[in-house]
């Protein structure tokens, strides 16, 4: 299945780590940061299920729920849970989904043949809370995430829903943002009284400040 910008994540019902969950029930309206791995007992699995579990208050600030998966069992995911905390030096407490059967890596297209005939590779889905799919990435099972990147576009989403904005390349927080075309100048001057800088009619740039 092939999922793009836009859609409505599909549902789903299984075991993770924390018990049986509906995917959408166990959602309830947070932001939701869905990602896959190859495998238990690996190292850079391990170094990113360590690094998602030290982020845990900067998801939580955000209003995101990290989701692992991996297609080993949930046994195995608890035993391997303990490996991540001792070696990256953390308390690793969001659910890790056990897709033994690959059901949901095969919905969510998180098996790339070219890769590995069998195993996730490292995909994300950024999805929000209306359940629709925002940001998707596929990372190679040598490479790890970024992690900055990954907060860097939550934040990037979340500010653009709440503005009439778009975010330029290689923005940060507090960096100024571009207002979008299809605001007129009047409305620009409306929405944003702190005044904007056109340098083209197109390209108006405007400082939002950082959100609390």
């Amino acid at each position: 299945m092939s999922l793009r910008i836009g859609d409505t994540a599909p549902d789903f019902e299984i075991e993770t780590t924390q018990g049986r969950i509906r995917f959408h029930d166990w959602a309830n309206g947070s932001w939701v940061f869905f990602f896959s791995h190859p495998a238990d007992f690996t190292p850079v699995c391990t170094t990113e299920m360590g690094r998602t579990a030290q982020l845990a208050p900067e998801f939580e600030k955000r209003g995101v729920k990290p989701l692992g998966l991996s297609t080993d069992s949930v046994k195995e995911h608890l035993a391997w849970i303990s490996d991540v905390d001792a070696t990256q030096n953390t308390t690793l407490t969001f659910p890790i989904v056990a897709d033994k059967d690959k059901k949901v890596a095969e919905l969510y297209g998180m098996i790339h043949p070219g890769e590995d005939d069998t195993a996730a590779v490292r995909t994300v889905f950024l999805i929000d809370p209306k359940m629709k799919i925002r940001l998707t990435m596929a990372y190679p099972m040598t490479v790890g995430r970024n992690f900055s990147e990954i907060l860097r576009a939550i934040d990037a989403l979340q500010l653009t829903d709440r503005m009439s904005v778009a975010c330029p390349a290689d923005w940060k927080p507090g960096d100024r943002v571009i207002i979008r075309p299809s605001l007129s100048d009047e409305e620009a001057k409306r929405q944003f009284p702190q005044g904007f800088e056109t340098l083209r009619p197109y390209l108006r740039l405007t400082d939002v400040g950082t959100a609390d």
